[in-house]
């Protein structure tokens, strides 16, 4: 169970503060798939850096129940000096898995060959995708936070990305922030809307796009 109380979360940009949540209150569903749904901006992936505790809120807490990964695609995962084989025994060692067979699955299933012995900061978006879309999965979680990851490399990988992740969701749950129904209604079973520093919290997917459907034709 994860459970927010009266978080709130804000940040300064160029055109002003933007509130993220505005002192929220609410309990993420267990044992279900969650999509969460948001216009550019709204806040998603600070959302989902909360959820895992990479993000501290302004005010409130976020209390949590189960074992929950780091987000997926989150640069501050890895330190960017580092190698990729560097990275994974460091994270092997933090989540207390052993360091040599960890990393060598990372490396495997990664695809990134002489690459893994690079520094983190020389690789591509999508070789760093691959990257931390591999790490993610190495280790055993009880919810998953995926951000816009699954659209990672050519079409082999990404089948076995979700071929891979679909595994992972026999005994784990999944929250994934996607601009792409399709992926939403591939993973979730259960959707939220978060806009405007409210977060909202559906029994489907489908009402979820609903009410996301009216935000996006009340800005156009």
């Amino acid at each position: 169970m994860i459970s927010f109380e009266r978080v709130h979360k804000s940040f300064r940009t160029l055109q002003g503060r933007r509130t993220v949540l505005r002192d929220a209150t609410f309990e993420l569903p267990g044992g279900r798939n969650l999509g969460v749904l948001g216009t550019n901006g709204a806040g998603k992936s600070t959302l989902l850096r909360l959820v895992a505790g990479t993000e501290p809120p302004n005010r409130g807490r976020v209390r949590r129940l189960v074992r929950v990964s780091f987000p997926i695609g989150f640069a501050g995962t890895f330190h960017q000096d580092l190698s990729a084989r560097e990275n994974a025994r460091f994270l092997a060692r933090v989540y207390g898995m052993p360091p040599g067979r960890t990393t060598d699955w990372i490396a495997d299933f990664s695809e990134l060959g002489d690459y893994f012995d690079m520094p983190v900061k020389t690789y591509s978006s999508g070789m760093f995708a691959r990257l931390a879309f591999s790490a993610s999965l190495a280790f055993d979680f009880d919810l998953y936070l995926i951000d816009e990851a699954t659209e990672v490399g050519d079409a082999r990988f990404r089948q076995k990305c979700v071929a891979a992740l679909r595994e992972r969701l026999t005994h784990s749950n999944v929250i994934i922030v996607s601009h792409n129904p399709a992926t939403i209604r591939t993973y979730c079973d259960c959707g939220a809307v978060l806009h405007d520093g409210e977060f909202h919290l559906y029994d489907t997917v489908d009402d979820a796009m609903v009410a996301y459907e009216r935000i996006l034709r009340r800005a156009a």
